[in-house]
């Protein structure tokens, strides 16, 4: 975004910006913490109420359509908060923007719900992508509201509107699974969730109301930036999403359905650490850009912190699998069970992707991310079709494997940005190593001690609790990083 990012770089950095970002990520952890609850309690409840086939319709609906999500935002939510400065005009017109193109993707998907259910060869989806396309249209009313309340830092606002939002959803998916809805129930979670969540944010925003579209109000800077972050975000949509694709038209809805289970419950506690950890980083750091000590410190313990929370949770459910899986959800979700410990290595790796999407963004280096986007990606997803020539595990495989060569790829692509790449391989790579091997001690302690599902998650829980602490103890390093974690809020004060 060129000339603005030069302006927000020129933005005097205060003493109290640090504090801020402590603040705001106390805020928005503990709405992730209830958002997270709420998700977790839908899965249980649903996944309990509906079969395998009733997620695999709906995935198989939404890999098609949610790419026009990617192209209804436009990169112009990001574009709004990376700004120094948007005047009340650039915000009316990036508004229209968002809803003009809703409009016009809820139109197309609307009649383009014949060929999809052609496609996969399922006519139950035409109607299930018939009522899924007015998400369009509610979500691009929506994206300004969102952006501008995360441009204030209203991190507090934020969060009671998606706890909020979420928790519509699901009261309105559950009841019409408990009156034998089936698949319906999912698709009214969707739309009960996302038109809760516009009213919210416009109860939010204090009452604002876009005015008339009007020229000349300086939107090529906007639209440069969006359009390509919205090429980056539209390819990774792609890599991630043909797995659904493939698996869909060629293995049908109950294999998608067990599939989509496992995919979820890897995206539940990655997407609510990683959305908010980036609502936080991405304004901090973009007015740090000119501070190099002090952005390389922020990016690196803002990286640790979400690190030790997002492997610290793969390791446990990696090693636990099975008896979260079939004790939470029920025994016929049991078949899910190697997939998502395939699915947890690229949830890992995700993870530390995102100090180097944090870097591309923060810098304004949206045109050299499009350019990475293209080159790893496309070998992602070239891999996960060639893996599904061995059935879902070996998409699964695939999948993982093409995340980690991305997460290298993009720390190699980054070493003349400015950016501390060596030390934010070396922060990932320790705890890596630190919590899988947690991981193993609590897989196979509750492997030898235990008999009973019940029994091996409870060993399994105390192994793993046993291993981190004696990691403290005997690693210097690990331990630091520890310890800066609990200090977290004092550390960002202090930056």
């Amino acid at each position: 975004m060129g000339a603005d990012h030069a302006s927000a770089a020129a933005a005097p950095v205060t003493p109290r910006l640090g504090q801020t970002a402590a603040r705001g990520a106390l805020v928005t952890m503990s709405g992730q913490a209830c958002k997270i609850l709420l998700q977790f309690g839908g899965i249980v409840v649903l996944a309990r109420l509906l079969a395998p086939g009733d997620y695999g319709l709906l995935a198989m609906v939404t890999a098609v359509v949610g790419i026009g999500e990617v192209l209804r935002d436009f990169g112009l939510s990001s574009a709004a908060v990376q700004a120094r400065s948007v005047s009340a005009q650039q915000r009316s017109n990036l508004f229209w923007i968002n809803s003009a193109i809703g409009l016009v993707l809820a139109l197309g998907v609307y009649a383009a719900a014949p060929a999809i259910a052609a496609f996969y060869d399922q006519p139950r989806l035409e109607p299930i992508a018939q009522a899924l396309a007015l998400t369009f249209l509610l979500n691009g009313l929506a994206t300004q509201y969102r952006a501008q309340l995360n441009r204030d830092m209203r991190f507090g606002r934020l969060a009671a509107v998606d706890v909020g939002g979420q928790a519509v959803g699901l009261a309105l998916g559950v009841t019409l699974a408990l009156r034998g809805h089936g698949y319906w129930a999912l698709v009214g979670q969707q739309l009960g969730q996302i038109a809760a969540t516009l009213l919210m944010l416009v109860v939010a925003s204090g009452g604002w109301r876009p005015g008339l579209p009007r020229r000349g109000a300086g939107m090529g800077l906007f639209l440069r930036y969006g359009s390509s972050l919205m090429g980056t975000q539209l390819i990774t949509y792609l890599s991630r999403n043909i797995d659904a694709l493939i698996i869909g038209q060629r293995f049908g809805a109950d294999m998608l359905g067990l599939y989509n289970r496992a995919y979820q419950l890897l995206m539940l506690p990655l997407n609510q650490i990683n959305a908010p950890a980036t609502s936080i980083a991405l304004p901090v750091l973009s007015r740090l850009h000119d501070d190099s000590e002090r952005y390389g410190r922020f990016l690196l313990h803002g990286q640790a912190l979400m690190l030790h929370v997002i492997i610290a949770i793969f390791a446990f459910a990696c090693a636990q699998a099975e008896p979260l899986i079939v004790l939470v959800l029920g025994p016929q979700w049991a078949p899910a069970v190697p997939i998502f410990q395939l699915l947890a290595l690229a949830g890992v790796f995700q993870g530390a992707s995102s100090a180097s999407y944090w870097v591309f963004l923060s810098k304004g280096l949206t045109g050299s991310h499009l350019r990475f986007t293209l080159c790893s990606r496309v070998l992602v997803i070239a891999g996960i079709v060639v893996g599904a020539q061995w059935g879902v595990h070996g998409v699964a495989i695939a999948f993982s494997a093409g995340i980690a060569l991305a997460w290298l790829w993009a720390l190699a692509w980054l070493r003349g940005s400015g950016a501390p790449v060596g030390a934010m391989f070396g922060n990932a790579l320790r705890l890596m190593l630190a919590y899988g091997l947690c991981g193993l001690a609590s897989a196979q302690a509750s492997a030898q001690l235990a008999a009973s599902l019940a029994a091996r998650l409870a060993v399994g829980t105390a192994a793993m609790a046993a291993a981190l602490l004696l990691l403290v103890a005997l690693w210097p390093a690990f331990r630091r990083s520890v310890a800066d974690i609990l200090r977290s809020r004092a550390l960002l004060g202090s930056r």
